[in-house]
């Protein structure tokens, strides 16, 4: 039996409420920072230092503490204590890596994430010898001799160049998976182009560029005017403002030599 009082009333179906929430995933640029020690104060000197050769770009960036360096696992107080330094530097811890116990332990007392894109390959905190003391990164002009060229870079998967044929514009972000990237013209101030491979750029690098982003130390960035905001290997970074200025609006290759980022004007 019909329960509508209304029965010449025609009824029509609610419509659907948009949803309030979106999950998806994103490619996003994070500077990992790995400490050597929880001395605030020595953490802090460096970092005040290190910053001042361009505070606008570390100001209130995004890390990734990386505690791979200590000896042995901190406590809960010591990272407290080094995240307070971090912020009072100007950044802003959002995370860890590591994949320990400690490290999980750390995770959850904290209230951070683990990030998993620098997850440790190894035991952060080796019970048996010290880790080596932490060298500095140098952005250092390459000598007069052409460096051995480099293994392929090991961005798998056979895939051939992402190849991009605008301006890479402010505010744009071009991400290559698992292979080489191909810009065919400039990329402008503000603008990021990534790849796990190669960066390859025929035309001015005003913004940042980032080869090797999973890690590939063999990756390079070649551009053809040299003029870039910031420029990363495998992690490994430099600013503009530390860049040999004789390279400035010079076709440039960068490459890792061990733990230092080096940057040589191509063909010379």
């Amino acid at each position: 039996m019909s329960t509508d009082l209304n029965p010449g009333i025609k009824r029509t179906a609610e419509p659907a409420r948009p949803a309030v929430v979106k999950l998806q995933y994103g490619q996003i640029g994070m500077m990992q920072l790995r400490i050597g020690t929880t001395d605030t104060g020595a953490l802090l000197d460096e970092l005040t230092g290190r910053i001042a050769t361009a505070p606008k770009f570390f100001q209130r960036t995004p890390v990734c503490l990386d505690l791979s360096e200590l000896e042995q696992a901190p406590d809960i107080d010591e990272v407290k204590a080094v995240i307070d330094a971090v912020r009072r530097a100007g950044m802003l811890s959002i995370g860890l890596s590591g994949g320990s116990a400690d490290v999980e332990l750390l995770s959850t007392a904290l209230n951070l994430p683990i990030l998993s894109a620098f997850r440790a390959a190894n035991n952060p905190f080796p019970a048996a010898t010290p880790p080596a003391a932490p060298t500095a990164t140098g952005a250092t002009t390459a000598p007069a001799a052409e460096p051995a060229a480099a293994a392929p870079a090991e961005a798998g998967g056979g895939l051939a160049a992402l190849i991009h044929s605008q301006t890479v514009r402010s505010g744009q972000r071009i991400y290559a998976r698992d292979r080489d990237l191909v810009i065919t013209a400039g990329v402008g101030a503000g603008a990021e182009v990534m790849a796990d491979g190669c960066v390859h750029i025929y035309g001015s690098l005003r913004g940042r560029a980032m080869a090797g982003v999973h890690g590939q130390l063999s990756a390079r960035v070649f551009c053809h005017e040299f003029n870039a905001e910031l420029v990363s290997i495998a992690g490994v970074f430099r600013v503009f403002e530390t860049i040999p200025p004789e390279l400035i609006g010079q076709p440039v290759q960068a490459w890792l030599d061990g733990e230092d980022l080096r940057f040589a004007v191509v063909g010379n």
